[in-house]
């Protein structure tokens, strides 16, 4: 390494194969995580969002006070944003009335500002920037307002557009795919085809998780919130230890 060259580690994992991998069973345990606690337990969305809004917030905190990457850490924190974006989502488009379309369109305008205002801050978006507390905050806080776009974006295919759990989990997979291809194959921006997949994972996760637990009936496996949740945990724990983490990094 040239010795002009400074490498700054991010707080945040290095995007690979595995990041991929593990993110999309996070947005899945964030669907049956959510819906076994709003909707198996009786508590609603609103208690339900309260709770798991507070294990994001002590989440979060670890997060930003950790002095380096930690996977466990990290990945806790994610999933914490899946479970309270599943809940949020269902409480905004079903207890309060908005709909998936309009929740679906809030979120969107919330996400591409918080984009906006984080570039206008600190002059990139790109993850392996996310190395301080306030850059940090704009990170989560951009995830948040992602995951539960994605929530409410996975309602809409299947429900509203009506192309059901298995058709939008081809739609969104199709998606995926194609900004794949873009990442090697095109010169566009790496950091816009971050946050496009990064964002497309969440509805993917959401119809994939309500494939699972719905009632055959309605096009689903029927498949126990509880026993769905248990097995997407147990193997992101396994990915986790399994599978080398390092954090993104920048040469300066």
């Amino acid at each position: 390494m040239n010795t002009d060259q400074q490498e700054i580690f991010s707080k945040v994992p290095e995007v690979t194969l595995v990041f991929w991998v593990i993110k999309i069973f996070a947005t899945t345990l964030g669907e049956t995580g959510g819906d076994a606690l709003s909707m198996s337990m009786n508590l609603g969305y609103l208690v339900s969002t309260g709770i798991f809004a507070a294990i994001f917030a002590v989440a979060v905190m670890v997060q930003i006070l950790a002095k380096k990457f930690h996977p466990v850490v990290y990945w806790s924190t994610i999933i914490a944003t899946t479970t309270v974006g599943t809940t949020l989502a269902d409480f905004a488009d079903r207890s309060l009335g908005i709909g998936y379309t309009g929740g679906s369109t809030i979120l969107f305008a919330l996400l591409v500002a918080s984009l906006m205002l984080w570039y206008r801050v600190l002059g990139s978006v790109a993850v392996d920037t996310v190395s301080s507390p306030k850059s940090e905050m704009f990170y989560w806080i951009t995830i948040m307002f992602s995951q539960t776009l994605g929530t409410a974006l996975g309602d809409w295919t299947a429900d509203t557009a009506d192309f059901g759990y298995g058709g939008g989990a081809v739609i969104f997979g199709t998606m995926l795919a194609i900004i794949a291809a873009a990442y090697y194959r095109t010169k566009i921006s790496h950091t816009v085809l971050f946050w496009t997949a990064f964002i497309l994972t969440r509805p993917l996760g959401a119809v994939v998780g309500d494939l699972l637990d719905k009632p055959i009936i309605k096009g689903g496996f029927a498949i126990s919130r509880y026993s769905a949740s248990f097995v997407l945990l147990a193997v992101i724990v396994l990915c986790i230890f399994i599978f080398p983490h390092s954090p993104a990094k920048r040469k300066y």
